[in-house]
């Protein structure tokens, strides 16, 4: 029995180094750049951990809130506000930050994401995940956090999202300094105001 153990201890100290090693010579030839792509090996640890980080009443957790029409819309609204930055309108994470980022921003279209149980979207929603580019969204107890919620049910419709939710939503996603100078200008425009908008249209050269 005694032989079995340090066995067993002996293999786990193997493997811990090995995989230290791995990591150190990864950490060697790239350093930290955020470009580098994660191996499938520390991809699998992750979501290991991450699965196991969840507490397992949390994990198995039903949506509360049904799923209707007017539910989907509201998680459209907040997913294109607070989410698209990273993960794109589409859910697929091509854009400049989500591409950028350490891991990178999943596509929330695939298995990855949509085999997760409600309980565990919510978790990573509400909490956020250590270590990664993903802020935790939730703000007081997890009971009040209905929000959160109805984003759940908006990733899974993600899937099969429609040319036209893809155009409501640009119109919801945040603008930057420069569309707000625009706008205003375009507005300026509209009423009359020809030399204010030729004006402020004028300071997008420098």
């Amino acid at each position: 029995m005694r032989t079995r153990l340090i066995t067993i201890f002996v293999i786990g100290i193997v493997g811990a180094l090995a995989v230290l090693g791995w990591f150190g010579y990864q950490t060697f030839t790239t350093g930290f750049s955020a470009k580098a792509e994660p191996h499938a090996l520390e991809v699998l640890m992750a979501r290991q951990v991450r699965y196991l980080a969840i507490p397992l009443a949390h994990r198995n957790k039903a949506n509360p809130v049904p799923v209707t029409p007017e539910v989907l819309q509201e998680g459209l609204a907040h997913f294109a506000d607070h989410c698209a930055t990273c993960h794109a309108n589409d859910g697929s994470g091509k854009t400049p930050i989500g591409k950028g980022v350490y891991p990178k921003a999943p596509d929330l279209r695939e298995a990855a994401t949509q085999t997760m149980s409600d309980g565990e979207l919510f978790w990573v929603i509400h909490n956020g995940i250590r270590f990664t580019a993903m802020p935790a969204w939730g703000e007081g107890e997890p009971d009040l956090d209905i929000d959160s919620w109805k984003l759940v049910h908006f990733i899974r419709h993600l899937p099969t999202l429609t040319p036209d939710e893809l155009e409501r939503m640009k119109s919801l996603n945040p603008k930057t300094k420069h569309e707000l100078e625009e706008e205003a200008s375009f507005d300026q425009f509209l009423q009359g105001d020809d030399a204010a908008a030729a004006q402020t249209g004028s300071g997008h050269h420098h």
